[in-house]
């Protein structure tokens, strides 16, 4: 079992500076190269406070020339957003840059928001028929001279430049849900990132289940590895109550996701508030007992356990979702907890 750590600047109120969220971003990295984390990945997100990443390549290039061994990872690239030979060139750049410890990972974008903004009010479901073009273009592209007549892109004969250090390809992500996106991403010869959001360890089987299934009906394309993504939060064995803080903060997180998703209101200066505890009446997921149960919230004893369960599942690497709406200090004691008390469990 790899251990990864999904990070961002978030930001809830006018309090705490870009500046500052930069440093924490930065210091929550070096913590989980120094505990042995395999990767550190980075998101894309645009005109919300709430998870600031209007690109990943040049915060993940940043932090290249701050450590030397743990992996940076674009995850992910939302592809209707870009073009096929500007991801190419700028993921293979940010390979040089670390000197091969580049990935990449790819998806089609969710939030109708950005939709709007980035991709002239394209329906945010269409976007699937912009990654199945795009990760094919890319790998092409990072190989030689590649010219491209899609349906979404047209380009005469082109390259990456610079070409990526790693080869003949570096490891390329893609996020899946349904049966579809599976099959897609093995068949292309990516590895697959999953999240069971707030659904309990049922949904990580059936995720699993989906992915066996897209793996045995390609017995041609190499078995990928299988990352699993969730809100992750340690407390101290002697505070029985510490699991509540997080549950409650990862209330407010889906909460504000469920703001931003429904694209409703307009956001002031970036800001837009939680969608109202009312609006969730009758719906137990996002009630602070159902997400100590389904969010990674526990003791170190108690987070080893449902990890293990994942390994035991064949999930390759457990992503560690570190944003979750508490404070910069709640989130680097929990990390420091996990790298001292869990980590150890699965060397």
């Amino acid at each position: 079992m790899r251990f990864s750590l999904f990070v961002h600047m978030e930001r809830w109120d006018e309090e705490v500076s870009h500046r500052q969220l930069f440093e924490n971003l930065s210091e929550l990295t070096l913590m989980a190269e120094a505990g042995g984390f395999s990767t550190v990945w980075i998101g894309e997100h645009h005109a919300m406070e709430y998870t600031i990443s209007p690109s990943p390549m040049p915060l993940l290039a940043y932090l290249a020339a701050k450590t030397s061994a743990i992996r940076l990872g674009a995850g992910t690239v939302v592809a209707p957003f870009w073009n096929p030979i500007r991801v190419a060139g700028e993921s293979a750049l940010l390979d040089v840059i670390s000197n091969g410890r580049m990935e990449v990972g790819l998806a089609r974008g969710a939030h109708q928001f950005e939709f709007d903004r980035m991709a002239g009010g394209l329906p945010a479901a269409e976007g699937g028929k912009h990654l199945r073009e795009l990760v094919p273009a890319v790998r092409a592209l990072w190989q030689g001279d590649y010219a491209h007549d899609g349906e979404i892109w047209q380009f005469p004969t082109s390259t990456s430049v610079p070409k990526p250090v790693q080869q003949p390809t570096p490891p390329m992500w893609i996020a899946a849900r349904d049966p579809a996106s599976h099959d897609f991403a093995v068949a292309q010869g990516c590895n697959v990132m999953v999240t069971p959001l707030m659904k309990g360890d049922e949904e990580v089987a059936d995720l699993k289940r989906k992915f066996d299934t897209a793996v045995a009906n390609h017995p041609e394309a190499p078995r990928p590895d299988l990352m699993v993504l969730r809100h992750t939060h340690v407390h101290c064995p002697d505070e029985p109550d510490g699991w509540r803080p997080a549950a409650e903060a990862i209330n407010r997180y889906y909460r504000t996701f469920d703001a931003w998703f429904g694209n409703k209101t307009t956001p002031a200066n970036g800001f837009l508030e939680p969608s109202p505890e009312s609006k969730f009446e009758g719906r137990p997921e996002f009630e602070p007992e159902s997400l100590h149960k389904t969010a990674m919230i526990g003791t170190p004893a108690e987070v080893i356990e449902r990890i293990r369960s994942y390994e035991e599942l064949g999930v390759d690497e457990f992503s560690y979702w570190i944003d979750t709406s508490l404070s910069h200090e709640e989130k680097r004691k929990s990390l420091q907890l996990f790298i001292e008390e869990v980590v150890p469990a699965f060397e």
